[in-house]
């Protein structure tokens, strides 16, 4: 193939690897736009496998002046659940439940690391998520630490391809609080998981739906 001929191809390639745009109304965001009146904070999600311990996804818990989670290339799709390029809005306790449980299961496990923050920083923060999608599917690690390396506070942090080294990083941080999340289910059909999220409409809790099985 001739040198012209590659150049013309690549662009063509790279188009090919980049993740559909998915946007919602205005309105839809608006009317789901949730905050609540506690402290701003950022966590990060690794999704780890069971047997091996290694990461295997990233995602980030955005609480600024909305509630949201910046999931790059993630699989979580529902309509209750509006989203502008990986960015998930209304981040209610109900949809941050089903979030975690829809990630945690019999060969994955989720680890949250949270850690509080000024307000300015929280808002950073959101503002350069909504910017960075859609992201594809290999790079959900690196979209994620490249916009925590730029956040006052964050300086260990450093853009990486690698969940286990932003893990590792996030977890050096001061006043950082770790939760794990673990699940018996196999994971092979979603679908009771979202039945049960939408049994939980109307409600703020949808553990409540959960245990009541």
């Amino acid at each position: 193939m001739r040198r012209r001929d590659l150049l013309i191809g690549l662009p063509l390639a790279v188009a090919a690897c980049s993740e559909p745009k998915v946007w919602a109304p205005d309105d839809v965001v608006s009317q789901a736009a949730f905050s609540d009146d506690g402290p701003r904070s950022i966590a990060l999600y690794t999704m780890k496998n069971v047997d091996t311990g290694y990461g295997a996804h990233t995602a980030m818990l955005i609480d600024a002046s909305q509630r949201v989670i910046f999931d790059p290339a993630g699989s979580l799709r529902h309509p209750d659940i509006p989203e502008r390029n990986d960015v998930l809005f209304g981040v209610t306790p109900r949809v941050q439940e089903f979030f975690e449980g829809f990630h945690a299961r019999e060969t994955y496990y989720v680890v949250r690391m949270s850690r509080t923050v000024p307000p300015q920083v929280a808002e950073q923060c959101f503002q350069l998520a909504l910017q960075a999608g859609p992201v594809s599917r290999p790079f959900c690690t690196r979209a994620t630490s490249r916009i925590l390396s730029q956040l006052l506070g964050f300086e260990p942090i450093r853009t990486t391809l690698l969940p286990d080294r932003l893990h590792d990083r996030f977890a050096t941080l001061p006043g950082v609080v770790t939760i794990e999340r673990r699940e018996n289910d196999d994971g092979t059909d979603r679908t009771l998981e979202i039945q049960r999220f939408e049994a939980s409409r109307g409600s703020d809790s949808f553990q409540t739906a959960r245990s009541g099985q």
